[in-house]
């Protein structure tokens, strides 16, 4: 089964530094933003950018005239850090964060709220009911939500995520105590897998509440690629669609492994071959 508007696969953010020289090229000539450079050869990008703070509408403008030129091209957004980890729910400050996602999804360019919580956060009724309240707040966007600690693949939690049409994303992370194995959950229309890469160190940032702008810098093998293709095919069968993201961005390892993906992923000898050189 060969991808699809269904399956779109892409990195996590896309303007780095250090992707100069080895993802853009070292002269990168100006004219060529780097969104149009990365939407020519992948159909998904997430937005993590967002986890900071809510993004500009005229900036989602720009990045629409950008992606124009693939019309499967979807964005994925991370929600702020200050309603996961602060718990706000303050509604002005929902409302700014929302007001920069209205462009992408009146474009029908916008596929999936992310919500990414710590190992912390585990399966309690009162975490229980704040995902709901989260849900609610931002009940206008698909959603699917990113669990660290392996409480939540209770049947209750499932059940919750299911009853609140919230997508589960499928992770791969360093082993640690209770940690979300790999799995391929599916709990409603949106399939999410992100992949974190093995990096020791990933912890250690966890703990630190350094947020997801940027991944260990880990390379996964080839090998280690193979071991989620059924885990992404299994979830892609099941959900109207699917997002796969790799966060490995440091040095555009991300982009290396979501064409490895792309590869490992197309069977059809006629689908679109990836043109993007990484050095």
């Amino acid at each position: 089964m060969p991808p699809s508007p269904s399956l779109r696969v892409g990195p996590s953010g896309w303007d780095y530094p250090d992707w100069r020289g080895v993802v853009y090229p070292a002269q990168r000539a100006r004219r060529v933003h780097p969104l149009e450079y990365v939407s020519h050869h992948f159909d998904a990008v997430e937005i993590q950018s967002t986890f900071l703070g809510p993004l500009k509408p005229e900036i989602a403008r720009l990045w629409l005239a950008k992606v124009a030129h693939n019309p499967d091209f979807q964005f994925t957004a991370v929600l702020a850090r200050r309603f996961i980890q602060d718990r706000s729910l303050e509604a002005g400050e929902i409302v700014r964060f929302k007001e920069g996602l209205w462009p992408l999804a009146a474009a029908k360019r916008f596929g999936c709220l992310l919500l990414q919580f710590p190992w912390a956060f585990r399966f309690t009724a009162e975490n229980r009911e704040f995902l709901i309240q989260l849900r609610r707040a931002f009940h206008e966007f698909p959603m699917a939500v990113e669990m660290r600690h392996a409480s939540w693949m209770a049947d209750e939690a499932l059940g919750t995520l299911i009853d609140y049409r919230l997508g589960f994303a499928n992770i791969d992370q360093p082993e640690y105590a209770s940690a979300m194995p790999p799995s391929a959950l599916v709990t409603s229309s949106v399939g999410y897998v992100r992949l974190h890469g093995r990096d020791r160190g990933y912890w250690r940032r966890e703990f630190s509440g350094a947020g997801p702008d940027r991944a260990g810098d880990y390379l996964y093998s080839p090998a280690e690629l193979e071991q989620w293709v059924e885990n992404i095919q299994h979830v892609r069968a099941h959900a109207q669609k699917t997002f796969v993201i790799t966060t490995n961005s440091v040095a555009g390892k991300s982009v290396v492994n979501a064409l490895q993906l792309e590869s490992l992923l197309r069977t059809d000898p006629g689908s679109r071959t990836p043109r993007l050189a990484v050095a």
